[in-house]
């Protein structure tokens, strides 16, 4: 589990996570550029990308999204893919599960977000949930990277 206070109202936080625009400068490990391919925010729709790096190949990700409740709570299963969304395996690691049910949580704190992040192998064999709970530090890095393009965003974008 990941949580972050983010110096933005709720409303700002939210837009930042449900328009293909905005995620568009922020998803993602440091380093990266993605290519929103497809999105559709709603409960069975995908936002489908493609993550650029300046020094290695291109890999591809998507959400499924699940359950969407405005500026309160989405949930999706995040998996790596190909060009096509169709899932894949994680190209360099075979036993890191397919999927990730991710959820996140969007709080008040004042005038600021606390945004809370629970990541948990979904469909899982247990070899693949122990590679996954073997990853928590470098997911933590991963995901804690991602939330500082996040915050940068939401303090130069649409401010």
């Amino acid at each position: 589990m990941l949580t972050r206070t983010f110096a933005a109202p709720r409303r700002r936080v939210w837009q930042a996570w449900s328009e293909a625009c905005e995620m568009q400068t922020w998803w993602g490990p440091k380093g990266c550029a993605i290519d929103v391919r497809r999105f559709e925010f709603r409960p069975g729709g995908f936002f489908h990308y493609a993550m650029q790096f300046a020094d290695g190949p291109t890999l591809w990700g998507r959400f499924l999204y699940r359950e969407i409740i405005a500026e309160q709570r989405i949930a999706w299963l995040n998996s790596f893919s190909n060009a096509g969304c169709g899932i894949t395996r994680a190209p360099f690691d075979p036993a890191i599960p397919l999927e990730i049910l991710n959820e996140v949580r969007f709080d008040d704190d004042g005038p600021r977000t606390i945004v809370t992040l629970r990541a948990t192998p979904h469909g899982a064999e247990p070899h693949e949930t122990a590679t996954f709970e073997g990853m928590f530090a470098s997911l933590g890095e991963g995901y804690g990277g991602t939330f500082d393009r996040l915050e940068q965003s939401l303090a130069t974008v649409r401010a």
